[in-house]
């Protein structure tokens, strides 16, 4: 027989803000970066076979954020910009990349309405180095585990192990969402129910029958 569900862990970029796409894709025409030459480079930072590569680094805190800059610069920055570590263009490089993020109140009154109906909640998120809005999170969060701070990160297996034991419940207790598919094949691989976050409706309706609550 299943467990019962009684938490809800969810991403934040993507999940509880506009989608990633949108906000990357504004950076990227704001700053005049080649969107191939940056897809490109993801592509292979992300690639599960690398080791120590720049994205992992920052995610878990081995590298602060003006390093991670002038390594991006380096790849996306042609001719002096990219030596340059204190040229407009380098500096700030990250603030700028995430300026379009805005919060998506339906998702976050989702997960407050889950508490509500007394679902733990909990955040799990890798971080790229920056400040999160926090405010009101004691409010809507029962735990909070950003990569950068526990030194994991998703899709490590143990950075949702340690989100379940801070929700105080097991794996299989936990409904996990995230906007990446590789993180949420993860989080199902430890025990979790998973779901992919593509549109606030779909995601909205599946947590209300996953979780037996109304979240609207």
């Amino acid at each position: 027989m299943a467990a019962e569900l009684r938490g809800l862990l969810v991403d934040y970029g993507g999940v509880l803000t506009n989608p990633l796409a949108e906000v990357m894709g504004g950076w990227l025409d704001a700053d005049g970066i080649d969107r191939e030459r940056f897809t490109g480079l993801m592509r292979r930072w992300f690639a599960t076979d690398a080791e120590r590569n720049p994205v992992h680094d920052l995610e878990t805190g081995r590298i602060d954020v003006a390093d991670f800059e002038r390594r991006l610069a380096a790849e996306l920055l042609d001719g002096t910009e990219a030596g340059l570590a204190g040229s407009q263009r380098t500096a700030g490089m990250l603030a700028r990349m995430f300026a379009g993020m805005r919060v998506e109140p339906e998702m976050v009154e989702v997960v407050r309405a889950a508490r509500a109906a007394g679902v733990r909640t909990g955040l799990l998120s890798n971080s790229w180095g920056l400040d999160y809005a926090r405010e009101g999170w004691d409010a809507l969060f029962d735990a909070v585990v950003i990569s950068g701070e526990v030194g994991l990160r998703k899709p490590d297996p143990a950075i949702y192990a340690l989100a379940a034991e801070r929700l105080g419940l097991s794996a299989v207790e936990i409904v996990f969402v995230d906007d990446l598919g590789p993180n949420v094949r993860a989080a199902v691989a430890v025990g979790m129910v998973g779901v992919r976050h593509v549109e606030v409706g779909a995601t909205v309706e599946e947590l209300e029958v996953l979780l037996g609550v109304a979240l609207r």
